[in-house]
């Protein structure tokens, strides 16, 4: 078997929500693996920082865009095309989260979460649209890869309704694209992270007891790396993953599976 059929050597890729997390370890790994990388964040300083330290290992530029809005997405395509003549990745990461004991959820966090979190990923894919199908052939197809959560699948532990939701919207729309989206030899997949170190999840992860039981509740016995959620984004961006489409992938140690 050839090194080749999982190479991303050259491939074109964006990032989005790409300066921290689950987003800088998938556009690292990317970077580390050869291919040309665009990250994107609203938060420019920190945007900035983690291109500059992308690009002292391989090719990555930053653009600045709010995907809450289609203007962002809009904005943010248009700076993609400035850059490259064919996108071959699409990583739709970017991603909003808010908690709040649910006689008090507020009603603005619904706009918020779901603009981004859902909004977002569709305009951004559509406004990519001609990108990806100038990368897209019938032997390696153009990717869309969203990023959806565990919390997508099973009930969370936190008052996060928006979110939730949100990320079981990410899962049913990940498959509606992928329909529709096959005939034109563009894959479209999810990949629904467990707990990884994040900002997101840093109240449950910083604090050692609070992370021993997350981790009680993982088969495997610990939290996400960042080589998994980048070794399952290369899978899905090479031609070892060219005939996959429509699939939600869980990537939590089991967590989901024993439940």
């Amino acid at each position: 078997m050839s090194n080749e059929l999982f190479s991303v050597e050259g491939k074109t890729a964006v990032v989005t929500g790409g300066s921290r997390g689950v987003g800088l370890m998938i556009a690292r790994g990317l970077v580390e693996a050869g291919a040309e990388v665009v990250i994107s964040s609203r938060k420019l300083e920190p945007l900035e920082a983690a291109a500059a330290e992308l690009a002292e290992i391989g090719k990555c530029t930053a653009v600045q865009a709010d995907l809450s809005s289609q203007e962002g997405a809009v904005a943010l395509a248009a700076a993609v095309r400035e850059r490259f003549d064919r996108l071959d990745v699409l990583v739709n990461n970017a991603g909003a989260n808010w908690g709040a004991p649910l006689a008090d959820y507020p009603d603005g966090a619904w706009d918020r979460v779901l603009d981004t979190n859902v909004r977002g990923i569709f305009q951004l894919t559509v406004e990519s649209l001609g990108l990806l199908r100038a990368a897209a052939s019938e032997e390696d197809p153009a990717r869309v890869i969203n990023i959806g959560s565990v919390d997508g699948i099973r009930a969370p532990l936190t008052e996060s309704y928006a979110y939730s939701a949100s990320k079981a919207a990410v899962h049913q729309l990940t498959r509606h694209l992928a329909k529709r989206l096959a005939s034109e030899r563009i894959t479209v997949n999810a990949i629904a992270p467990g707990p990884f170190p994040s900002k997101m999840m840093a109240f449950l992860l910083d604090d050692p007891d609070r992370r021993s039981v997350v981790e009680q509740q993982i088969p495997l016995g610990r939290v996400g790396e960042p080589d998994d959620v980048a070794g399952l984004t290369i899978f899905l961006a090479s031609r070892a993953g060219a005939y996959l489409t429509g699939t939600v992938i869980p990537l939590d140690g089991g967590y989901t599976g024993a439940s």
